[in-house]
């Protein structure tokens, strides 16, 4: 079902036909680590890191974190392609907010139940571009939200597409970097305690959560 590539374990997971509601995170994971034992990886990749910015609420970190999993040695590679392609898209996306208008875009975002978060974001790079900017390229902060916004805010591209570039090519690559080391042990131990890595997991990701709101309250403060 996953390719030929998956060790014994994985595939043991992938064929079973029947799965219990606990065990869809385990092959979520296994769905996801699978790509790097297909020639579709990096194109899949490139697709998301493109689309991200644009269009999908999906952070490509997820395809990264996969791949890098699957063929750590390939890390370096992965993350970079995702950086580069991720910016594109941004620029994309800037354009677009910039072509399209501040109120066009707000009342696009409204339709989908982003309507504050982009007035929100329009409030900061009238105060703060640089870290706007910033802050969305290297953390969890929808880089979406804040592409189309940078166009609507009429910041420099020149700016927009530098910050971006340093930013997440820090975010992706330090990624990359991480599971180019450990990658092989990391997996190792993530399908041994594969439930407790979940937990861990979801607890971090309550922990990001509660930052981006402290700091979206220190901007607006």
């Amino acid at each position: 079902m996953f390719g030929d590539g998956m060790d014994d374990n994985t595939k043991a997971v992938g064929q079973s036909e029947v799965v219990s509601w606990w065990r869809l995170h385990r092959r979520l994971y296994n769905w996801v680590v699978h790509w790097a034992d297909t020639r579709f990886g990096v194109p899949a990749l490139i697709v998301l890191a493109l689309t991200e910015p644009i269009c999908v609420p999906i952070p490509a970190d997820v395809m990264v974190i996969g791949l890098c999993l699957g063929k750590p040695r390939r890390s370096i590679r992965y993350g970079l392609t995702c950086a580069f392609f991720s910016v594109l898209g941004g620029t994309i996306a800037f354009s677009l907010g910039l072509a399209i208008g501040p109120d066009r875009v707000v009342d696009l975002f409204t339709t989908v139940g982003f309507g504050s978060k982009a007035q929100f974001a329009l409030e900061l790079y009238q105060r703060y571009d640089f870290w706007a900017i910033a802050i969305s390229a290297l953390t969890p902060v929808p880089y979406m939200i804040f592409s189309w916004v940078g166009g609507m805010a009429e910041v420099s591209l020149v700016k927009f597409v530098v910050i971006s570039v340093v930013f997440r090519t820090m975010r992706f690559g330090s990624e990359a970097l991480l599971f180019y080391f450990v990658g092989k042990r990391a997996r190792a131990l993530i399908e041994k305690y594969f439930n407790l890595a979940t937990i861990v997991f979801i607890i971090l990701l309550a922990i990001v959560v509660y930052l981006i709101k402290w700091l979206g309250h220190i901007f607006a403060g």
